[in-house]
């Protein structure tokens, strides 16, 4: 979507006109659908409620959108992970991980390594379901910014220069936040994976 059909849009979605709703959806209906997918798994009736639930909660608060606060893809994002957030803790899913100091124990140390950039991926590790799953669980509760960022450099392969593009940005700038986000998800998964999780999952910082 350009910036012209970009303003035009946010101030349909103002005046709660249909047509710009419309075209709201068929912007960007495949990219919210992809990137729930990549948050919550490969179930299809997750992904489809999360999706239903996020669309519907983004035509409840159209009138409430302020370009000034940035695109339209990333509002979308921050209803969407907050979406995916509710899942989490409507399925309880947090209770999968009260026991990973028992699968995560022998590996913590090539863990820390590996989220510090000294060391490559493990991928006998990484490719284990509980790892995803806790992996999925991290970046649904980091901050909007940082774990819409994160998906869309690693899980996705966008290029710096694109994001930078994207947000309307610098490339320096968003090297720098991709380094905040990096920090701020290592200390989410390795706080996730010492099996405190009795809190659910919250929309907003870590600790």
């Amino acid at each position: 979507m350009d910036e012209h059909l970009a303003r035009e849009v946010a101030r349909g979605l103002r005046d709660g006109r249909p047509d710009a709703w419309r075209a709201l959806y068929d912007a960007f209906a495949e990219r919210v659908w992809c990137f729930v997918a990549r948050l919550v798994g490969p179930s299809s009736a997750d992904v489809a409620d999360v999706v239903q639930e996020t669309m519907l909660a983004a035509a409840r608060s159209a009138r409430t959108y302020d370009p000034a606060c940035g695109p339209l893809w990333n509002w979308l994002c921050g209803i969407a992970r907050l979406q995916v957030a509710l899942h989490f803790r409507k399925l309880k899913r947090q209770d999968r991980f009260k026991s990973a100091d028992g699968w995560l124990a022998p590996h913590r140390d090539r863990l820390a390594r590996w989220l510090d950039g000294s060391e490559d991926p493990p991928p006998d590790l990484l490719e284990t379901g509980e790892t995803i799953a806790l992996v999925r669980l991290v970046l649904a509760e980091l901050p909007d910014e940082y774990g819409t960022l994160l998906t869309d450099k690693y899980l996705d392969g966008v290029a710096v220069e694109q994001l930078a593009a994207r947000n309307q940005t610098t490339e320096t700038a968003v090297r720098s936040k991709l380094a905040r986000a990096r920090e701020a998800f290592r200390t989410a998964f390795l706080r996730l994976s010492h099996s405190s999780t009795d809190a659910e999952p919250q929309r907003g910082g870590v600790p």
